[in-house]
């Protein structure tokens, strides 16, 4: 064996790793910034949006052409046609003609109605459109968002993804914990296959509303990161391209062609 051969292997395998994409998921109340949030991502930003009404708070930047959006999957009717095969059909053509890799960001917000969008198909297969779920509908609807999420998560940009908050409560001690909300066992899974969890915050002051980033668990929120160890405080001023500055990583947006020469750039 050549051993400095494969040290080099190895070496080069790991600053590869570590120059692959960002990837965080954010969860919080309404109100709290989540969206607005996916503007402080690097540019140009494609949101895919979910959440009825979601993109109003980034409707500047949408109108500079900075951020495109996508808000075709928005207030889905249950008993229709599901938008789901439609919207993974629009996702996987993206992905297959390159797309992905003119934006610097690509958005999903949110995952809650994203899964939503999961279970109305689920229940449309059963032949129960817009029906109660049974529990064999959960492992189908799991099933189906964690390999999108695991796609979404090897493209070749950013990727941030919003969740609505849950509670949980831990039956051992009866401690109460608020994390994203997903259904059953991706509570655990999903957050695994993230780099970073954040959640956002805002609070009233004698000046206004206080906005930041929790990036660390407390003992009701779960939080953490990966690439601010050491690095980031627990709580963080609402911008992705300040904390991937603080990191040492690409902060830098790409290229919009379809703005160039256009001064709202």
């Amino acid at each position: 064996m050549d051993i400095k051969a494969e040290i080099s292997k190895i070496t080069d395998a790991y600053k590869a790793s570590m120059n692959r994409t960002y990837n965080v998921l954010v969860y919080g109340d309404t109100g709290t910034g989540k969206t607005k949030l996916i503007s402080t991502c690097r540019r140009p930003i494609l949101v895919h949006s979910f959440d009825p009404g979601g993109t109003l708070t980034i409707r500047r930047e949408i109108e500079e052409g900075w951020i495109v959006a996508d808000t075709r999957w928005e207030a889905e009717d249950s008993k229709q046609s599901p938008k789901w095969d439609a919207w993974e059909a629009e996702y996987f053509r993206l992905k297959r003609e390159g797309a992905f890799n003119m934006f610097a960001t690509f958005a999903i917000d949110s995952l809650t109605t994203l899964g939503q969008l999961a279970m109305n198909k689920v229940l449309k297969a059963a032949g129960r459109p817009g029906g109660v779920p049974f529990q064999q509908d959960y492992l189908p609807q799991m099933t189906m968002l964690e390999n999108v999420i695991r796609d979404v998560l090897s493209l070749p940009c950013d990727v941030i993804v919003t969740a609505h908050p849950d509670s949980e409560k831990d039956e051992a001690t009866g401690r109460l914990f608020i994390g994203p909300m997903v259904t059953g066992k991706l509570k655990v899974r999903l957050p695994l296959l993230f780099t970073e969890i954040y959640a956002t915050i805002s609070k009233q002051t004698s000046y206004g509303t206080e906005y930041s980033l929790l990036t660390r668990s407390t003992g009701l929120h779960k939080a953490r990161t990966r690439v601010g160890t050491s690095i980031f405080d627990m709580y963080e001023k609402p911008d992705i391209k300040y904390l991937l500055k603080k990191a040492g990583l690409n902060s830098e947006d790409k290229p919009i062609p379809w703005l160039e020469g256009d001064s709202r750039k």
